[in-house]
């Protein structure tokens, strides 16, 4: 996996694009995401039901991967089972 790449999920909707690169296999709803949607989608595991929003971007805990959701869905993002956290905005600096 290289930054700029693209991966879908093969559960939902949800498509991210690869932000920061990390030697991960990303899961959404359970199962690994991969660069070319299945022709049928398999089932949602309940445990990782949490969605996905456009826009914002996602980073594990070690802050060596970073996604960024291009197009939302119901699965939720993770790496080996351990769901990716919303990355959180920088402050502005103060105008003073």
């Amino acid at each position: 996996m290289k930054a700029g790449s693209k991966l879908k999920s093969v559960v939902c909707d949800t498509e991210v694009m690869v932000i920061r690169a990390s030697d991960v296999v990303v899961e959404c709803g359970g199962l690994p995401m991969s660069e070319e949607r299945p022709a049928e989608r398999a089932a949602i595991d309940p445990a990782f039901a949490g969605g996905a929003k456009i826009g914002k971007r996602y980073v594990d805990a070690s802050d060596a991967l970073e996604l960024l959701c291009v197009k939302s869905g119901q699965g939720a993002l993770a790496v080996a089972g351990v769901a990716l956290q919303l990355k959180d905005a920088k402050p502005l600096p103060s105008s003073d």
